[in-house]
């Protein structure tokens, strides 16, 4: 078993407040032989303390560079910014949120430092994604609370109650999408009492929402259906999600301008680059924009809103990954779970994900083979 060390700088993305790890999942870290770096305040977003860190066993860096520097392992909630890759070198392993499909600045900057880029939401086992799942969860049910709050009139929206009262008709949803965000936007917006369509390509999916899903309709999503349904809907959710690849547009301008004024759309797969035309990633600073006359809530790190939640579901799942690369390495890591390469993005200055790499027209190599050969 190795020993390694683990580093977990402050998030610095606007409205950031998550952290990699918790006290307890550093405790187990430190307890398995590990030391763990973490910088000053990097928990405080998420009402974690440093003195909890210290109690835990973890050392407190001052800065980011100090952690950059002592640890070979860094953990993180979101993508490395601008000054964070200029710190990463090829002996470091980077594990967190990627979302290379949408960013072919970033996917070079990484591919650049030779670092070795392991992202949560490509970790692939039996056809799904259990780092994303938890923040997908989260995002979901955001989705349809802030998209009923901005169709309220002081917001810019139509003035819609979601839930209708007696005597008036419930606002209409569409939720695009059926997987886990998709789910769990249709479970809060039918909760609140709206009429809600999810709208899915998979037809055994849809069997299983239509078991499950009380009070939800569902409809094969096609362009001609979301264009039927658009002068009708009050709000939109976009939940789809193709596995480390871009978002398809499944929304234009022109289909877009045939919503009522004053409607609202929430993009949740706005990380990797959002499933309409009119899509631009947005901060909880500033949320939201208008296109066609239709409010658009766009924000690129929708949990980071509740950041002690989040910190506490995506720990609960990535603790044991980050534990198994502490105590293996990424080959033994890979030979113990082979599926763990499917995290793999980029490694020795390559890029190891294919649908990144056709996002960006960039070549890849097989990260199975490329981790064989280390």
């Amino acid at each position: 078993m190795n020993s390694s060390t683990i580093g977990v700088p402050k998030e610095i993305k606007a409205q950031e407040n998550r952290v990699a790890l918790t006290p307890g999942a550093a405790s187990d870290l430190v307890k398995a032989g590990h030391r763990v770096v973490v910088e000053a305040s990097a928990g405080t977003g998420a009402s974690y303390l440093d003195a909890e860190y210290e109690a835990a066993g973890a050392e407190i860096a001052s800065t980011a560079a100090e952690v950059f520097e002592r640890a070979e392992i860094i953990v993180k909630v979101k993508e490395p910014q601008a000054s964070e890759i200029a710190m990463l070198r090829p002996h470091h392993t980077l594990f967190t949120y990627l979302h290379l499909a949408a960013d072919k600045k970033l996917t070079e900057g990484l591919m650049e430092s030779g670092c070795t880029g392991v992202a949560y939401e490509t970790l692939s086992i039996n056809g799904r994604l259990p780092l994303l799942e938890p923040m997908s969860e989260i995002a979901g049910r955001m989705s349809s609370i802030v998209g009923s709050y901005h169709l309220a009139n002081h917001t810019g929206g139509r003035g819609i109650l979601l839930g209708g009262v007696p005597g008036v008709a419930p606002g209409r949803v569409m939720v695009i999408g059926g997987g886990t965000a998709g789910v769990n936007a249709a479970r809060v917006a039918t909760g609140i009492g709206a009429d809600v369509t999810i709208l899915e390509v998979d037809f055994e999916r849809m069997r299983f929402l239509d078991i499950t899903m009380e009070g939800a309709h569902t409809l094969y999503s096609t362009e001609a259906n979301i264009a039927d349904m658009l002068p009708r809907v009050d709000l939109i959710i976009g939940a789809v999600l193709v596995p480390g690849a871009a978002a398809p547009k499944l929304i234009t301008r022109e289909m877009l301008a045939m919503m009522s004024p004053g409607s609202v759309f929430v993009d949740i797969a706005v990380d990797q680059g959002g499933c309409a035309e009119t899509t631009r990633p947005t901060t909880h600073g500033d949320p939201t924009f208008v296109e066609e006359g239709v409010l658009h809530y766009c924000v690129a790190n929708m949990p980071g809103a509740y950041p002690r939640t989040s910190t506490q579901a995506l720990t609960n799942v990535t603790h044991r990954w980050v534990m198994l690369l502490a105590n293996e390495g990424l080959a033994g890591a890979c030979k113990l779970r082979p599926e763990f390469a499917s995290a793999v993005n980029t490694l020795g200055g390559k890029l190891t994900c294919a649908p990144v790499g056709r996002a960006h027209g960039i070549e890849t190599i097989d990260p199975t083979e490329a981790i064989r050969g280390m």
